[in-house]
C-alpha cells in the first residue's frame, strides 16, 4: 500500500477588500482590485496543483466573496466550511481549527486575516528568535515576514498529522502573490 501524500496547508489571505463608510468590518466587501486579483489567486493555485479537498473560511464577507470568485477557477468542488474562529483569529486559535481537519484531508485551503494568516505561517515553518525556519525555496520565509499582502498565498508541507500541528511542524515551499489583470489589458 502507498503512503499518503504529506498534508499541504495552503494560507490564503483574502483579496483586497473596500472600506465603505458605516459598514462593519466582518460585512467589508471585496474591492474592484479585490475582484480582479481573487480569480488570479484561483488560477495560481491550479497551475500549482494547490487544488484543495477542504477549504476553511472565515465567515467575513470579504473572504466568503474571495473564496466565491477563487472556487470557479479550480475545476473541482472541494467541502467548504465557514468558520466563525477563523475571523480576528490569532496564529494558535488558527493552528487550533487547522487541528480539527480530519487526517484524510490532504490539501487543505485556509482562507483568512491578517495578522493571523501571516503569523501561523511564520509559527509553522518554525520561524522562532534565532531560528532560520524551514523554507524551501531559501527567501520566501522572508518575503512572508516582510509582509502578507491580500491574495497572497502560502504553501506549507507538513511533517506529521493535522491534529499534531505545532510550531515548527511544517516547511513553506512557496508564496506568492498573484494579481489579476485590469480590465482592457
Amino acid at each position: 500500500m502507498t503512503p499518503p501524500l504529506p498534508a499541504r496547508l495552503v494560507v490564503l489571505r483574502h483579496a483586497k477588500s473596500a472600506w465603505p463608510p458605516d459598514v462593519p468590518d466582518h460585512e467589508r466587501p471585496l474591492g474592484k482590485r479585490g475582484r480582479r486579483d481573487a480569480p488570479a489567486a484561483g488560477r495560481r493555485l491550479l497551475a500549482d496543483g494547490c487544488v484543495p479537498d477542504l477549504v476553511l473560511c472565515s465567515t467575513a464577507r470579504r473572504t466568503r466573496e474571495t473564496w466565491d470568485l477563487v472556487a470557479p477557477e479550480l475545476g473541482a468542488r472541494p467541502e467548504v466550511v465557514f468558520e466563525p474562529r477563523v475571523y480576528g483569529a490569532s496564529a494558535a486559535e488558527l493552528l487550533d481549527v487547522v487541528r480539527e481537519v480530519p487526517e484524510q484531508r490532504r490539501t487543505v485551503l485556509l482562507i483568512g486575516h491578517q495578522p493571523g494568516v501571516q503569523d501561523v505561517v511564520l509559527a509553522l515553518a518554525g520561524q522562532e528568535e534565532g531560528e532560520r525556519g524551514r523554507d524551501a525555496d531559501g527567501e520566501a520565509l522572508g518575503r512572508v515576514r516582510a509582509k502578507f499582502p491580500t491574495s497572497g498565498i502560502a504553501v506549507l508541507a507538513l511533517r506529521g498529522a493535522w491534529a499534531d500541528l505545532a510550531p515548527g511542524t511544517a516547511t513553506l515551499t512557496d508564496f506568492t502573490v498573484p494579481r489579476g489583470e485590469a480590465p482592457g489589458k
